[in-house]
């Protein structure tokens, strides 16, 4: 795979660069040990762009096994975005999609980007770029029910206070990026309640942490800064998805800003009852 220029560009930024770091160093097949961990996921993050380049990020559920890897670079998803996630309907024809595997009861997780097409009640996957990530700033919790049914969503242009609540108090949130040529992505963002903060109906900001220096979300934004997030709520299985731009201030503490322009809310998304969360000892405070 090419070597993604808005990589390069992230990691001169910062100072850190090393070689071929990046995106270009990732393979498309899927290791056995990924094929079974896949397997055992009942939650997956996606991330894509509408028709109109603005990108979302949604979660799809099932039982344990809904994910099937069918041979090295196939993964049928027998899931489909519920009605009303603007994900929904997208993938009537083959368009780019990241997706994040993520187990927070283990702190495991592994991203899987690539094409996406609907085949029938299913989403048939091909991998262009399979690895793991570290289990950094990911805080434990475990689905303790099933998800419900899922509701008309609600949508907006600016965050209504109990929004901005839910943002603030948030310990985990989703982004998903993309640039032309290079696909889409999904990666995951962890800390202590409070590292996001928001600072109008319209914007948000958020610290970057200190990663795995491959710079695969902030690589992107410098090429594209369409971004979608995503934020669970874990007590009441509802999900709020966010779509706008986001840019990077570089410094000494890399802040991310991101601007709003559409918001949907949507109820019986995910499981409605998890476990307590248990923070990671590495979460920067606030």
């Amino acid at each position: 795979m090419r070597t993604h220029p808005g990589e390069v560009a992230a990691q001169r930024r910062a100072g850190v660069r090393q070689g071929s770091h990046g995106s270009s160093r990732t393979r498309p097949e899927i290791p056995e040990v990924a094929a079974e961990f896949l397997r055992g996921q009942r939650m997956v993050v996606a991330g894509a762009a509408d028709d109109h380049g603005r990108v979302w990020a949604g979660a799809l559920t099932g039982p344990a096994g809904f994910a099937d890897p069918r041979d090295e670079r196939t993964i049928v998803l027998r899931a489909l975005p519920a009605s009303g996630d603007p994900l929904h309907g997208l993938f009537t024809s083959e368009r780019d999609l990241g997706l994040l595997a993520i187990e927070p009861r283990t702190r495991r997780r592994m991203r899987v980007n690539g094409t996406a097409v609907q085949a029938g009640d299913s989403l048939v996957v091909r991998t262009e770029q399979v690895y793991a990530n570290c289990p950094k700033y990911l805080q434990t919790r475990e689905p303790t029910s099933a998800p419900g049914t899922p509701a008309a969503p609600v949508r907006g242009t600016a965050l209504e206070g109990s929004h901005q609540a839910w943002i603030t108090a948030a310990d985990t949130f989703f982004i998903a990026t993309r640039a032309e040529g290079f696909g889409a992505d999904v990666s995951h963002r962890g800390g202590n309640p409070g590292f996001v903060r928001v600072t109008g109906p319209h914007t948000l900001e958020f610290p970057d942490y200190q990663g795995n220096n491959m710079f695969m979300t902030l690589g992107n934004l410098e090429l594209d800064p369409a971004a979608g997030l995503l934020f669970a709520g874990w007590e009441r299985g509802e999900t709020l998805q966010l779509t706008g731009r986001a840019e990077v201030e570089w410094g000494d503490r890399r802040v991310v800003r991101f601007e709003l322009d559409e918001y949907v809310h949507l109820t019986g998304t995910i499981p409605s009852a998890w476990t307590a969360p248990g923070y990671h000892r590495f979460n920067p405070p606030v």
